[in-house]
């Protein structure tokens, strides 16, 4: 008898032009800006996501990203639960979206077991190769051995990473004879599902040089990760194989504010044009 090797699931890959919406999540419990309780925080979290659904966009990411300042790489069990809760109130309002999780700061394991436990698709793992000096301190060890060992322990494989690539928010001399493209090299041979590529800050928009020696180095999808708007996403997407999308789609283009409907179902018709 042969024995024959178990397939690798199929995991999401966005399909071309596709907008990702970011819903974040309001500061969760314990956090210095915390005042609501989980059951608003996933209230609210919901009502962005069918805004995004019924805008147009072809799948939501959640973030905590109110829990500022943020931890290094590790969370408490109340961030977890919290951000469970509140991914299964969006996949119960928006259920034909693909959602994502990302936990900050590449707090990447939590953020897989909310995926597991809640059915989204994807998370975004920030310092998945290489080191760097976050704003959150140094992450000296790239988080790709552990993530996907813990992915392969909880039998989570149909689950996607994208990575994030000389990430926002960060200094990266200690990287800085590695180019973008090597950089996207590495985090293909270490697996990653996909790439994402962002300014120097949230609102910065990816430069298209590095969206693009990304896209060339490596046989991945190319994310847009900060800085879509409406005047540069057909540029964007032209390059990279979807945006995800934070400030621009909230009231006043400010990412601390809920989703605007207007300014979503705008960005979404300049994508289609």
């Amino acid at each position: 008898m042969t024995d024959h090797p178990t397939p690798r699931p199929a995991r999401y890959a966005p399909p071309p032009r596709a907008l990702i919406g970011m819903v974040h999540v309001a500061a969760l419990p314990g956090t210095p800006r915390s005042s609501r309780t989980v059951r608003d925080l996933a209230a609210q979290a919901a009502r962005e996501a069918e805004t995004l659904a019924d805008a147009g966009f072809d799948a939501v990411l959640i973030e905590n990203m109110h829990d500022a300042p943020y931890l290094n790489a590790e969370v408490g069990p109340e961030i977890t639960a919290a951000m469970t809760a509140c991914a299964l109130a969006v996949r119960r309002a928006a259920p034909d979206l693909p959602l994502g999780v990302q936990v900050l700061a590449a707090a990447n394991r939590a953020a897989l077991a909310v995926a597991l436990a809640s059915g989204a698709e994807f998370i975004r793992a920030e310092n998945f190769v290489f080191a760097h000096t976050a704003d959150e301190g140094l992450m000296p060890n790239a988080d790709a051995g552990p993530l996907l060992r813990e992915r392969r322990r909880l039998d989570a494989d149909h689950i996607a990473v994208f990575a994030d690539l000389k990430k926002k928010h960060a200094a990266h001399a200690l990287t800085a004879d590695v180019s973008v493209a090597e950089a996207a090299r590495a985090a293909h041979f270490f697996a990653a599902d996909g790439l994402i590529i962002t300014g120097a800050a949230t609102g910065d928009a990816a430069p298209i040089t590095d969206l693009r020696a990304a896209a060339t180095a490596a046989p991945l999808p190319v994310l847009a990760g900060s800085g879509v708007t409406t005047q540069n996403v057909a540029e964007t997407l032209a390059v990279a194989r979807a945006a995800i999308v934070g400030s621009w789609i909230k009231e006043t283009g400010d990412w601390r504010n809920p989703v605007d409907p207007a300014r979503a179902r705008a960005l979404v018709a300049a994508a289609r044009a």
